[in-house]
């Protein structure tokens, strides 16, 4: 099963107290904007995916086999990943562009929850940047 939270509307900048306490990658966003063109990707072809880029936040090599990891994922115009089941939950925030999957197409500002079990094949006919965590690592259908 899926859940997809619509895009929230535009809210004002966090007060100066709060934004000196978020994560660097959140601080970032709020004082200088989206610049992922700053990050570096690494080609993401794990499980049969296409066109997906990763900058790895923390992966498994940290948290340990089986373990949670997270990034910013880029999909290029057409990129697409393979049916996968989780194993765990999966958490999917579109910074830019839009992603699709069985569920819809989800714009920027969606958010996406996986639950343990479910299974989609994501792709993006135009691109989209994305936040992505893994609570576990996922399985490709065979």
């Amino acid at each position: 099963m899926s859940v997809t939270v619509p895009a929230a509307p535009a809210r004002p900048a966090p007060p100066a107290a709060l934004a000196s306490s978020l994560p660097v990658i959140l601080r970032s966003i709020e004082e200088r904007g989206l610049a992922f063109e700053e990050l570096t990707f690494a080609p993401l072809t794990a499980d049969g995916r296409t066109g997906v880029g990763i900058h790895r936040l923390y992966t498994t090599e940290e948290t340990g086999d089986g373990g949670p990891a997270a990034g910013i994922v880029r999909y290029e115009p057409g990129a697409a990943t393979v049916p996968h089941r989780h194993q765990g939950y999966e958490i999917i925030y579109v910074f830019e562009g839009q992603l699709e999957t069985e569920a819809g197409a989800h714009p920027a500002g969606s958010m996406l929850v996986m639950s343990p079990g479910s299974v989609h094949a994501p792709r993006s006919a135009d691109g989209a940047v994305l936040l992505v965590v893994w609570e576990q690592p996922v399985l490709p259908l065979r």
